[in-house]
């Protein structure tokens, strides 16, 4: 029996690399891994390909699609299911996330839905991808789904027959301007296209009112790390705890909360999630501002990552590239006419971010 039954209907690719990816080449790991009751693996790829080129840092910014550079103008070449098949068997997380040729191949055509699903959502010509477009969505984007989709299943198992089912809540850890948003925009369009209720939040849903900030600010005089929402004490952990512990009991069909973006799977986001304490003197070797931000990350695990059930963590082995993505999205931000940082502004603010990165790590 063959594995793979193609149908005849090309596929034309770019047979070049979109210009804009090779801006700011880097490195990224991304590792899948679960809390106490789930599982996970890590992975190392070349990041190149995969760079977000996002016009906004706001969870709810404009089209989407502009995260993907314009198709290449240079010559294409027409490829076949085969070739596509063979593409996706070569990414760097097939493997790593337990995927084999036979298992691609007996679920081919839902890849190349889905693929069709995520070209539709970014507006892109699903027949005429160049080669970063279609790395992104055959070699990460999809795999990513696919992965959530077998989680929410292992977590189903747990349970009985006739039991509430509460929601799994899948946490995204990354750098500010890596592409979390998007991939997290993208997963959730992607789980109401298929008939799965899902929800998103982010770590910015629970950041201190403008009062609130203001006192933290006053009760830290000198500290820049705490001038402005951010970092740790910047949150109201209460609300935090409230929003998700009332999200882990809507396992009842027809069950409302206000929050508009629920139900079955949770993707909870954020640049610090995940984030623990280290011990006070390595924090003071790297600024002594970052003692009390360091203390304030104790109270997080009970606010926040108690209640993430699997994660996905996005790493880059240049930090640097978060200073250059960031201004590439306000330079982005001011021509089209938008308020945007200057570039001094994004220099102060990348020096307050990898301080405390540099001491996370």
């Amino acid at each position: 029996m063959d594995l793979l039954h193609l149908p005849t209907k090309p596929l034309i690719t770019s047979t070049h690399y979109n210009h804009a990816f090779r801006l700011h080449p880097i490195t990224s790991q991304l590792s899948f891994h679960s809390s106490k009751s789930g599982n996970g693996c890590s992975w190392m790829q070349d990041n190149s390909t995969y760079n977000d080129i996002i016009t906004s840092s706001k969870r709810n910014h404009g089209p989407l699609h502009s995260v993907f550079p314009p198709r290449s103008a240079e010559s294409a070449e027409v490829s076949s299911v085969k070739d596509l098949f063979e593409f996706i068997c070569s990414g760097p997380l097939i493997d790593k996330l337990g995927f084999t040729s036979e298992t691609i191949a007996e679920s081919i055509d839902k890849w190349l839905e889905i693929g069709s699903q995520v070209c539709k959502l970014f507006q892109l010509n699903d027949l005429y991808l160049t080669t970063p477009q279609k790395a992104r969505i055959y070699h990460y984007y999809i795999p990513v789904f696919l992965w959530c989709e077998n989680q929410i299943s292992d977590h189903r198992s747990t349970f009985k027959d006739g039991d509430d089912i509460p929601p799994l809540v899948i946490g995204f850890s990354a750098p500010q301007g890596c592409g979390k948003t998007t991939l997290v925009f993208a997963l959730d369009y992607l789980f109401k296209t298929s008939g799965r209720k899902s929800a998103t939040i982010s770590i910015d849903d629970f950041y201190l009112t403008y009062d609130d900030q203001a006192k933290l600010r006053e009760n830290n005089p000198g500290n820049a790390l705490l001038e402005f929402r951010g970092n740790a004490g910047s949150h109201d952990l209460s609300l935090s705890v409230e929003t998700l512990e009332a999200l882990g009991k809507l396992s009842k069909e027809g069950m409302k909360m206000k929050l508009p973006r629920y139900d079955k799977v949770v993707l909870f986001e954020g640049w610090m999630l995940g984030f623990k304490p280290v011990p006070s003197e390595v924090v003071k070797a790297v600024d002594p501002q970052l003692e009390i931000v360091n203390k304030n990350l104790e109270a997080y695990y009970d606010a926040w990552d108690k209640f993430v059930n699997s994660w996905i963590v996005i790493k880059i082995e240049d930090p640097s590239c978060v200073y250059q993505w960031r201004l590439q999205a306000e330079i982005q931000m001011r021509e089209a006419g938008n308020p945007g940082m200057t570039d001094e502004e994004v220099c102060i603010l990348y020096h307050k971010d990898s301080c405390l990165n540099i001491a996370a790590n």
